[in-house]
């Protein structure tokens, strides 16, 4: 049986206590680091969050001052402050002159500063609804009223007071009068300018569209008038403002094309032809030059030489009679189309019996040259015209031309463009394809 060796056991006990010890240590320093590493990613995400909340707070109170602080809210803001502030100083005058009259008029003064104020409320709740101008300005014209009665009463208050002298009374009263009118007078002021804005804030092509119609009503009175009536006898939405311009355009000016009447007509013929005349002299003037007309003989000579001295015939036969000259033909001349003038009835009547009658003039006689080519541009009166198209052929056209276009495609203006007529007549075309092609529809869902 071998000893047991206890001093050995006891240190291999006091080694593994001490390792046990040296492990647990271990342990609890790792617990200890992760809790401290826990409280650390706390510590900085609770600062990370602060100063998030900070910068968001920052941003927020700078988005309301860039919001809130405008040059807009401002003066908004500061035009109703100011208006407060003179109710504030005119109310209570008007509130003392009327008490110490009698006690039962108290209420003409809240009465009188109420109706200034709520009629300038009208006024910018018509320009809001575009109303009628007639409408805004009934409403200030109430304003001026009752702001005018208010700052005469006002007037006669403060020069009145007493323990004053002249000169402090009569600056109390007209202080008391401007501070009554310069309420509605800011108030109405800010709303002009909020109007202005808000039309300075519309598109490009909105106020274009908006200065054109209002720059058409006026020029064109009679045929907005007639495009009017157009429109309001027509169904809601089945005729555009277009479509009854251009038909008003031709029941007024008797012209497809807007913007034609008979006198620009007439002022075109004129002028074209006047200028094809102009145009065909001056080109004939170039041809002949300048010089060599206008000259007398002896200039002729001069530039020419002697003339050769004639020669005396040697015989009878010689001294016969010389050949007729040849006859020159005539020049053919441009033909200058003047048109008459539009002249009233009664004064031809009176002047067809005074006016003599003018010869007739000579005519060249004919010439058997071949005729002249035209070297001018034709005027339009002159030229062949285009023979006008009946309905049916109008209809046979389009038919063929809008076979492959859609139901949606067959509008008045595309019509018009292809075929090449008037905006009536593309109506009707219209609304013939639209009849045919439903009851082509129609027998072919009842067939089937």
């Amino acid at each position: 049986m071998s000893t047991v060796d206890y001093r050995a056991e006891a240190r291999a006990d006091k080694d593994a206590a001490a390792a046990r010890r040296r492990q647990d240590a271990a342990v609890a320093e790792e617990i200890r680091a992760a809790r401290q590493l826990a409280e650390d990613e706390r510590a900085a995400r609770l600062a990370a969050q602060q100063a998030a909340d900070k910068a968001r707070r920052k941003e927020e109170k700078a988005a309301w001052r860039r919001e809130k602080l405008t040059p807009q809210n401002v003066y908004r803001t500061g035009t109703l402050g100011l208006v407060v502030a003179s109710g504030l100083a005119s109310l209570p005058a008007q509130v003392m002159h009327f008490v110490e009259i009698s006690p039962m008029l108290l209420p003409l003064p809240l009465a009188l500063e109420g109706a200034a104020w709520v009629m300038a409320a009208g006024v910018a709740f018509a320009d809001a609804r575009q109303l009628a101008a007639r409408v805004r300005w009934m409403l200030r014209a109430f304003v001026v009223a009752a702001a005018g009665f208010a700052a005469w009463i006002n007037y006669g208050y403060g020069s009145h007071l007493d323990g004053l002298t002249p000169a402090q009374q009569t600056t109390a009263g007209v202080g008391l009068a401007a501070v009554t009118l310069l309420g509605p007078l800011l108030f109405e002021i800010r709303q002009w300018v909020s109007t202005l804005a808000a039309d300075e804030d519309e598109t490009p092509d909105a106020r274009a569209r908006r200065r054109h119609a209002r720059l058409r009503r006026r020029h064109h009175r009679a045929v907005a008038r007639t495009a009017g009536r157009l429109l309001s006898a027509a169904p809601v939405d089945s005729l555009t403002e277009e479509d009854a311009w251009a038909t008003a355009w031709e029941i007024e000016q008797g012209a497809d094309e807007p913007g034609m009447t008979p006198d620009l007509v007439a002022r075109r013929v004129t002028r074209t032809a006047a200028y094809q005349a102009a145009e065909h002299t001056t080109r004939n003037s170039k041809k002949k030059g300048w010089f060599g007309r206008k000259r007398s003989t002896p200039d002729l000579r001069e530039a020419s030489g002697p003339l050769p001295a004639p020669v005396e015939p040697e015989s009878a036969e010689d001294a016969a009679p010389a050949a007729a000259p040849a006859v020159v033909e005539p020049v053919d001349r441009p033909t200058v189309v003047n048109l008459p003038k539009p002249v009233p009835v009664g004064f031809l009547k009176s002047t067809v019996a005074l006016k003599p009658t003018r010869p007739a003039r000579a005519l060249a006689a004919e010439s058997t040259r071949p005729a002249r080519r035209v070297t001018h541009r034709v005027p339009d009166s002159a030229r062949t015209r285009r023979p006008t198209r009946t309905l049916d052929q109008l209809l046979a056209e389009a038919r063929t031309k809008t076979a492959d276009w859609s139901t949606a495609d067959l509008t008045a203006e595309a019509i018009r463009r292809e075929v090449g007529t008037g905006a009536a007549r593309a109506r009707q075309i219209r609304d013939t394809l639209h009849a045919e092609r439903s009851a082509t529809a129609t027998t072919t869902s009842g067939a089937a």
